[in-house]
């Protein structure tokens, strides 16, 4: 039997580096893949009318990436989160906006909307309670 103590010390140990790889996935991932594929990636965001593509491609990029693995690995934990949320409030209302749709295409948007706003609560929640003596 663990001693309660010494789960709570694993918990608190633990928790929050799966917590951060679960968060910081899936913006690492997804710069990867950015860059693995610009000429795609580009394509997509012209078709949501964006300008700029090139730069905001780039920003995309390096903002999770960065972000991502800043998050993941706990060196400036705060600094990667702020990344995500400015990378992450864009684009949600740029490629996610449900309320231009109608049907089933408007339900699979509000699931990603939400999805997003979901992921921000969680950045927000790092942000405001990670280390700033961390990484």
């Amino acid at each position: 039997m663990i001693h309660t103590n010494t789960s709570i010390t694993l918990t608190q140990a633990w928790a929050p580096r799966v917590g951060r790889l679960a968060l910081g996935a899936i913006f690492l991932l997804s710069g990867l893949g950015k860059l693995a594929d610009l000429s795609g990636t580009a394509t997509y965001m012209r078709a949501a009318h964006m300008p700029g593509v090139p730069v905001f491609l780039a920003g995309a990029i390096a903002l999770e990436t960065v972000g991502g693995l800043s998050v993941i690995t706990g060196i400036k934990p705060r600094w990667g989160a702020a990344a995500l949320i400015v990378f992450l409030i864009p684009a949600t209302l740029i490629f996610h906006g449900f309320w231009a749709y109608q049907g089933l295409e408007r339900q699979m948007q509000m699931v990603s909307f939400l999805k997003n706003v979901s992921i921000g609560g969680g950045l927000l929640y790092l942000f405001a309670t990670a280390p700033s003596h961390q990484g």
